[in-house]
C-alpha cells in the first residue's frame, strides 16, 4: 500500500514553511507552473514501462500538443499583458514578466525531455519492427517507391517559394510547418533562399513497404529533401532547416456585434494571423537563413527554440498504429447497463423506473445519443432543449436534433460559439440545425455556456413529463471514449423545472428564480460552494465528523481555496483529486494540515467533477450531500461561464458516486501522483506496479450501481473504504 491510497493511509504530518505568510500570496501555487507540472506527469507516462509501447508514443504526442495549446493561449495572454505594462499580479504574487521567465525555463526543459524520451522510444519501436528512417537508410527499392509516392501524392500540393525582392515572405499559419532552404544554382553559383511550406493535409510520415511484422516510416521533410531536384531544378542544397510556428490564438469579438455568427467568422480569420509567439527550428540551421526567417516572422530570439531532434513532435501520433494491437491497450468495450436492457432499450422506461447515472467511458455514451434519437422519433415527445459546447464533426447528437425538428417537434439548441478551437465547427452545426427548423440561440457575449443539459418533454396520459440529462462532459461521442464523465438521467420534476429555467435564462437573459435543486454560475454556484464548505467546517467545530471529497480538473479559485484552508483549520478532513492545475498548497501547519491532493493520470482522461460533503456524518456515508457539476473550480468557471451544480438525492446514485467512484479514485495507487507541500508531485509504483490498485481497471471490470437492474441480485460493484484493495 502506498501514500496515494487516501482511504487507507493516515494524513502525512504537516510541515512548516518557515516564515511563510499564511495570508500572503505564498499560500498559492502558480497557475501556469502547476499546468506545466501536469504536462510533466503526462510525459512521464511515455516512460512508464507498465504501459503498452504505442500508448507511450501517444502520451508523448499528447504532451507536445498540450504544450502547443498552452503557448497559443496562456503564454500569448501573458505576453500581451507584459507588453501593455499592466502590473497585474498572479495569485501567487508574480508579474506577467516574472511568470514568462519561469515558464520559458521550465518549458524548454520539458521540450528537451520530450526529445530525450522520444529518442528512447525510437529504439524500443525499432525492436518491435516500427522503424523511423533517414535518407541514408533507404534502399533502391525504397527510392523507387518514394519517387512514385512523391510525384502522385505530394508534388501536386506543394508550393515552393523563393525569397527575394520579387517574392515577398509568405504567410505561415498557426502550427505551420516549413522547410527553409539555402540553395545554390549549379550554372553560376548564384545563391537562393527558399521556403517549402508543408500543407497540414499531408501526413508527417510516409509509410514504406516492408516485410511482414515491420512498419517503416520516412519523415516528410526527408522525402522533400530527397526530391529537391524536382522542386528546384538546377539548384543544390547548401543548407536547410525545419521550423514550425505557433501564433496567438485568442479571439476577441465586438460586444455590440449585430450578427454574432458573422463576427466570429471574421475573428477566426484574424486568429490565423495572430502574432507568432514561439518558433521551433532545427539546431544548426544556416545562420543567415535563420536570421531572415526570424526577421520576416517578427520572432524575437527569446521566442525561438532550437530542436536537436524532431521538430513538431506532436505528429508522432501518426505512429500509433491500429494494425499493431499487441502494442496498444487491450480492447475495451463499454457496457450497456442491465437496467436499460431490462427495459428493451427504452431509455424513457429505464429513467422512469428510477434515476440512472452512467459512468463514461465504462458505460457507453451511445445511450446519451439513443436518448435523443428516441426522443426525435417518439410521437409523444413535444419538445427538446439541448446545450452544445463541443461535439463531433459528424455529430449524431446534432443529427437527432435535426430529425426531431424536421418531424415538427419544438427543438431549441444553445450552441456555444466561444468553445476555443471549435468555433468554426460550432458555426457549421448551428447552420445545420437552423436549416432543419430548430431554434438556435448563442447564449451570452461575456459568458461561455459550459453547462451540459438536455431536456425532453413527453406527453404521458394527461401529464407532461420532463426527462433531463445533466452531464459533466461534452456531448461528444469521440472524446467520450477516453474521457471519464458522468451522465445523470432523471425525470424528477424539480430537476426538470430547474433545467427549463436555465434554458429560459440562456435564451431570454432573465435570471432564474426559485431554483429548487440546482446552482448555476455565474449567479449562485460559487456562493453555494462556499456555503457548503462553511457548513462542513461548522460540523467540525461542533465536534461532529466532518469531511469533504472533491474531484475536479482544476482548482485555482482563490476564494474557494481559502474556504478549504479555513475548513481544514476547523478540523475538516479534505481529500482532493485534481487532475491538472492546483493552486492549493496541502500539508502546511496552520494552513492546510488536513488537506491531501492527488492527480490521477492514466489510460483515461479524468474529466468528471464531483463534490461530496459528510454533512456531519463523515465520508463515505449514506447521509452525505453529493453533487455533480460541469464546472471546475476556477475563476472563469465560477464567474464567467454558465455552469451547473446538481445535488443528487437518489440513494443508489449517491452510493454509486460516493462508495464506488470517489472511493476508487481516492484509493487509486497505480495512476496517482501525490502533491507535496513544496509543489512537487510524487508517485510510488513500488517494485511491481501491477499489484497496485487501479481505479481505471476497477471500473472496467465492475458494473455501476445505478444501472445494474436485474443484475443487482449478483451484488458486487460497490467499493468502500474498507474493501478497496480490489484489483
Amino acid at each position: 500500500m502506498t501514500l496515494a491510497n487516501f482511504t487507507r493511509t493516515p494524513l502525512t504530518p504537516a510541515v512548516s514553511l518557515g516564515q511563510m505568510d499564511m495570508m500572503g500570496p505564498a499560500r498559492f501555487f502558480n497557475r501556469e507552473l502547476s499546468w506545466l507540472a501536469f504536462n510533466w506527469r503526462v510525459l512521464d507516462e511515455a516512460s512508464n514501462s507498465l504501459i503498452p509501447l504505442l500508448e507511450r508514443v501517444r502520451f508523448i504526442s499528447i504532451s507536445a500538443a498540450n504544450l502547443d495549446e498552452f503557448y497559443t493561449v496562456r503564454v500569448a495572454g501573458l505576453r500581451a499583458l507584459a507588453r501593455t505594462g499592466k502590473g497585474i499580479l498572479s495569485e501567487d504574487g508574480r508579474t506577467p514578466t516574472d511568470q514568462l521567465i519561469s515558464i520559458d525555463k521550465e518549458a524548454r526543459r520539458l521540450m528537451q525531455a520530450q526529445q530525450t524520451v522520444f529518442s528512447k522510444l525510437r529504439h524500443e519501436l525499432e525492436g518491435e519492427g516500427i522503424i523511423l528512417l533517414t535518407r541514408s537508410k533507404l534502399t533502391q527499392r525504397d527510392l523507387k517507391y518514394l519517387e512514385k509516392h512523391f510525384i502522385e501524392k505530394v508534388f501536386p500540393v506543394l508550393s515552393p517559394l523563393a525569397i527575394d525582392p520579387a517574392h515577398p515572405f509568405p504567410f505561415i499559419p498557426n502550427e505551420g510547418f516549413c522547410l527553409g532552404l539555402d540553395l545554390e544554382r549549379v550554372s553560376d553559383k548564384r545563391a537562393l533562399m527558399a521556403l517549402l511550406p508543408i500543407p497540414q493535409q499531408i501526413n508527417r510520415f510516409v509509410e514504406l513497404p516492408g516485410k511482414k511484422g515491420e512498419n517503416r516510416f520516412l519523415p516528410m521533410e526527408e522525402l522533400l529533401l530527397l526530391h529537391l531536384n524536382m522542386l528546384f531544378p538546377g539548384y543544390t542544397d547548401c543548407g536547410h532547416c525545419a521550423f514550425r510556428v505557433l501564433r496567438d490564438s485568442d479571439i476577441e469579438v465586438e460586444d455590440e456585434a449585430e450578427d454574432l455568427v458573422r463576427e466570429f467568422e471574421t475573428a477566426l480569420k484574424r486568429r490565423r494571423r495572430g502574432k507568432v509567439i514561439r518558433m521551433k527550428i532545427s539546431k544548426n540551421a544556416p545562420s543567415e537563413l535563420r536570421q531572415l526567417i526570424q526577421e520576416e516572422l517578427g520572432v524575437a530570439t527569446y521566442e525561438v527554440v532550437e530542436v536537436h531532434g524532431l521538430v513538431g513532435i506532436a505528429n508522432v501520433q501518426e505512429l500509433v498504429l491500429s494494425s499493431r494491437p499487441e502494442l496498444l491497450w487491450p480492447t475495451f468495450k463499454p457496457r450497456v447497463p442491465e437496467r436499460v436492457k431490462d427495459n428493451d432499450d427504452d431509455m424513457f422506461a429505464a429513467i422512469k423506473q428510477k434515476d440512472m447515472l452512467l459512468h463514461h467511458p465504462y458505460e457507453t455514451f451511445d445511450l446519451v445519443v439513443r436518448f435523443l434519437e428516441q426522443a426525435a422519433r417518439d410521437p409523444n415527445v413535444l419538445a427538446i432543449k439541448q446545450t452544445l459546447y463541443r461535439t463531433s464533426h459528424d455529430s449524431p447528437i446534432v443529427a437527432a436534433l435535426c430529425e426531431a425538428a424536421e418531424a415538427g417537434k419544438s427543438v431549441t439548441a444553445l450552441v456555444e460559439l466561444k468553445a476555443r478551437f471549435d468555433e468554426a465547427a460550432n458555426i457549421r452545426q448551428s447552420r445545420r440545425l437552423e436549416r432543419a427548423g430548430a431554434h438556435v440561440v448563442y447564449g451570452f457575449i461575456h459568458y461561455k455556456t459550459h453547462a451540459k443539459i438536455s431536456t425532453v418533454v413527453r406527453r404521458e396520459g394527461d401529464q407532461l413529463v420532463t426527462y433531463t440529462h445533466y452531464g459533466t462532459g461534452n456531448y461528444h461521442p469521440i472524446t467520450a471514449r477516453i474521457y471519464t464523465d458522468l451522465s445523470f438521467f432523471t425525470c424528477d420534476g424539480a430537476l426538470g423545472r430547474d433545467a427549463t429555467k436555465v434554458f429560459n435564462y440562456l435564451s431570454g437573459y432573465v435570471q432564474p428564480e426559485g431554483l429548487e435543486n440546482l446552482a448555476i454560475s455565474p449567479i449562485t454556484l460559487k456562493p453555494r460552494l462556499l456555503e457548503l464548505i462553511a457548513t462542513e467546517a461548522a460540523h467540525a467545530r461542533a465536534g461532529r465528523p466532518a469531511a469533504i471529497w472533491v474531484k475536479v480538473n482544476s482548482l485555482i479559485e482563490s476564494n474557494v481555496i481559502d474556504a478549504l484552508y479555513a475548513a481544514s483549520n476547523a478540523g475538516v478532513k479534505i481529500d482532493l483529486v485534481v487532475r491538472g492545475i492546483c493552486g492549493l498548497r496541502p500539508g502546511i501547519k496552520g494552513l492546510s494540515e488536513n488537506i491531501r491532493v492527488k492527480s490521477v493520470v492514466g489510460r483515461f482522461l479524468e474529466h468528471s467533477r464531483i463534490v461530496c460533503f459528510g454533512n456531519g456524518y463523515g465520508l463515505p456515508s449514506t447521509k452525505a450531500r453529493v453533487f455533480l457539476s460541469s464546472a471546475d473550480w476556477m475563476d472563469r468557471n465560477l464567474s464567467r461561464r454558465v455552469e451547473t451544480l446538481v445535488e443528487v438525492h437518489n440513494f443508489t446514485v449517491k452510493s454509486q458516486i460516493v462508495s464506488q467512484i470517489m472511493v476508487a479514485n481516492l484509493s487509486d495507487e497505480a495512476q496517482s501522483w501525490v502533491l507535496q507541500p513544496d509543489g512537487r508531485y510524487l508517485r510510488d509504483l513500488e517494485a511491481d506496479g501491477c499489484s497496485l490498485f487501479s481505479c481505471h481497471r476497477f471500473f472496467m471490470e465492475n458494473s455501476s450501481l445505478s444501472g445494474r437492474g436485474s443484475a443487482a441480485a449478483k451484488g458486487g460493484a460497490e467499493l468502500t473504504a474498507s474493501d478497496n484493495q480490489t484489483t
